[in-house]
């Protein structure tokens, strides 16, 4: 059995909350961020909604994974880009699925790496149970609760679905 969740809803609610987080602590001029792939398509739709002047960033972790080693190289991976400076700037990381932490753990780390940014306001479209880091973010779409037998992905880039589906 196949469940879709209304991407275009999520991301409305996602840029609300957004706009309301940003306002609230005064950041102005943020920076966006997106984790590839599904964050990267996310973060695109938010950089134009809210009209962001600075062009958009890629992060591809696969060197940062704790799993590596494990799992070995991604045979799709491209190098990150990030077209503007990271240090001292309010930075705005995207991702489709927030479930264990680690990959938001890797992004930072690679983050770090091109400098200190000011803040990061980390915006997830899916935020499941099953946190294995302390790490929360700051603006949702929905949070998910699955059964052990399904699993969550978004499809795209030129129309986004979430689907849910039995393994």
């Amino acid at each position: 059995m196949t469940e879709l969740i209304d991407v275009e809803g999520l991301l409305e609610t996602m840029c609300q909350g957004l706009t309301d987080h940003l306002a609230a602590r005064k950041i102005e001029n943020p920076c966006v961020v997106g984790i590839r792939t599904g964050g990267v398509w996310l973060a695109e739709i938010i950089h134009k909604k809210l009209e962001i002047t600075d062009d958009c960033g890629e992060l591809d972790i696969s060197f940062y994974r704790d799993d590596f080693t494990r799992i070995g190289l991604n045979p799709k991976v491209k190098p990150s880009v990030l077209p503007f400076e990271t240090e001292g700037r309010h930075l705005i990381l995207v991702d489709d699925v927030l479930m264990s932490g680690r990959t938001i753990r890797a992004a930072m780390n690679e983050l770090f790496d091109y400098g200190r940014p000011a803040s990061i306001t980390l915006v997830a479209l899916i935020d499941l149970e099953g946190r294995e880091l302390p790490i929360q973010a700051d603006v949702v779409g929905q949070k998910v609760a699955l059964s052990g037998s399904q699993q969550i992905k978004l499809k795209g880039p030129d129309q986004l679905v979430l689907e849910i589906t039995d393994k």
